[in-house]
């Protein structure tokens, strides 16, 4: 039996993202529910979202970022043997996303499959990625979040409305001689699986605000530190900490008490609004285009929601 080769390491080799068009600010939402700007600045934190329109689906946003992906690695398709698209928005449970994206992106015969761990969903691929890398069952994987919550949103409903958004963001995973991707922490609080739910195609999301923000407040910033444990890093050398862009107060909450100080904080939230599976790529790629941290430099990814699942780990800036 031929033993396949095993790399020493795996690494973020690029970063890529999609956002739709189509803008739409806290005014906008007033016009049609009762809200208003200061109410959804002062508990959330969004300024503005991204909706996309009926005709641009899931696997559409998906297939851009993760052809952002592959360019900016320098990569062809032929390079590229599993795809990995974290989601909780499909609109049917098969065709699985991955395989689509794969076959529009050119990509021929790889493996894919789709992850559900909701907002935790790129964090669980990542490390499933990293294992496949270095466990020599992939060369190159290509890690795609991407979601459409606005086709599972009521629109009435003040308390979700004014909060999900859509957009995809992708990461090639790639072979590395060190290791750049650290050990994922990942967990679950399954006693709270009714706190954010979709009962049926024919129903919406729906969530207890109050319930997971206690839970994401006082809960994930252990899983924070454990990650940088298990990485070998202290929180005062992260460049960034990328966590799920669920809520401005939750974010803000976990990185006083992850105490790194020196980090720069994604706050993609602000004009992305929370795009579930799709917000730490997203807010890492933007992060990057924006010049706010260089390659090599170490970040902390933490996903957390809907399951409840929480995931992170320690990856260098490729």
């Amino acid at each position: 039996m031929k033993i396949p080769d095993i790399a020493p390491g795996a690494k973020v080799l690029a970063l890529g993202h999609y956002q739709p068009a189509n803008v739409v600010t806290n005014d906008d939402l007033a016009k049609t529910m009762e809200t208003n700007d200061e109410w959804i600045l002062s508990r959330v934190g969004i300024k503005e979202r991204r909706i996309a329109p009926d005709g641009e689906s899931l696997e559409d946003m998906a297939t851009i970022a993760g052809g952002k992906a592959l360019a900016a690695g320098g990569l062809s398709p032929e390079d590229i043997d599993l795809v990995i698209v974290a989601t909780c928005t499909l609109e049917t449970q098969i065709p699985n996303a991955s395989a689509i994206v794969a076959h529009r992106l050119g990509i021929q015969s790889p493996g894919a499959f789709d992850v559900n761990a909701a907002c935790a969903g790129f964090c669980y691929a990542l490390g499933t990625a990293s294992a496949a890398v270095r466990g020599g069952a992939a060369r190159n994987v290509l890690v795609i979040g991407a979601e459409k919550l606005s086709q599972w949103i009521d629109w009435t409903d003040r308390s979700t409305a004014v909060i999900f958004a859509d957009g995809a963001g992708a990461a090639v995973v790639a072979p590395s001689e060190t290791p750049g991707i650290g050990p994922v922490v990942w967990g679950s609080a399954g006693d709270k699986s009714d706190a954010i739910i979709i009962k049926d195609r024919a129903d919406y999301l729906r969530q207890e605000g109050q319930t997971v923000f206690r839970w994401a407040s006082t809960a994930l910033h252990p899983v924070a530190l454990e990650a940088c444990s298990r990485a070998g890093v202290d929180p005062s050398e992260l460049a960034a900490f990328v966590p799920h862009q669920a809520n401005l107060r939750i974010i803000e909450a976990i990185a006083r008490k992850l105490g790194a100080d020196q980090a720069v904080i994604a706050r993609d939230i602000v004009t992305a609004g929370n795009t579930s599976a799709a917000s730490i790529p997203l807010a890492l790629s933007r992060m990057v285009e924006r010049g706010e941290v260089r390659t090599g430099d170490l970040a902390l990814v933490l996903g957390f929601g809907a399951g409840l699942t929480y995931a992170g780990q320690v990856i260098e800036i490729p």
